[in-house]
């Protein structure tokens, strides 16, 4: 379970629902709507369900990405020398984070083809006017019991997913860390290279 649990930590996939739609639906309905909806468009799909990793990627882009506040996630996650990164810089940041968990969410996902998941998800207490959020979850598979925990954001788009608390370990946090090394050594124009060189070795 452990093994495949880090395709999780950018899970917020909905299928089919429009914008409107999603601006309505709660935290947790959105989570689990975007979590069961990905897991089953990969499953459904032949080629992705067969191991077709451009497949599967394609799957995570079209039920995935939309679901998701990755620019929110690269700003925090970058920290303070994100507002001294000129236009162009952080739009590159932006684009190769988002590869990044792209590419990662679809490594792992294709762990899952042929595995039966079950997905139980805590009512939302959330404010009618709370602009930020936290939805708990468990992943039931093989009889293994995983918490993760999905922060969102109100946008006028509605619920957001960018961030994700699986094992402990919050995603923003653990990337503040290895960005940092990178601006240290190089800057921001280091880090955008760092990203690039994962993303194409991957």
């Amino acid at each position: 379970m452990k093994r495949y649990l880090t395709a999780f930590f950018v899970a917020a996939f909905f299928t089919g629902v429009s914008g409107a739609a999603f601006a309505q639906t709660s935290p947790d309905a959105t989570v689990k709507a975007a979590v069961e909806g990905t897991v089953k468009a990969m499953q459904a799909d032949p080629k992705a369900r067969g191991g077709d990793m451009n497949q599967i990627t394609q799957v995570v882009e079209t039920h995935f990405v939309p679901a998701t506040d990755f620019k929110r996630t690269t700003r925090i996650a970058v920290g303070k020398p994100w507002a001294t990164a000129t236009p162009e810089q952080q739009q590159k940041l932006y684009e190769q984070f988002q590869l990044l968990l792209v590419k990662t969410y679809a490594s792992s996902l294709s762990q899952l083809r042929d595995t039966q998941v079950n997905f139980k998800f805590a009512p939302s207490n959330t404010g009618a006017a709370a602009k930020d959020t936290v939805v708990q979850s468990h992943v039931l598979s093989n009889g293994g019991d995983d918490a993760i925990d999905y922060r969102l954001t109100q946008t006028p788009n509605g619920w957001k997913i960018y961030d994700i608390n699986m094992m402990g370990a919050w995603l923003i946090q653990v990337y503040q860390t290895q960005f940092a090394d990178q601006i240290a050594k190089g800057g921001i124009d280091g880090l955008i290279k760092f990203l690039v060189d994962h993303n194409a070795r991957s």
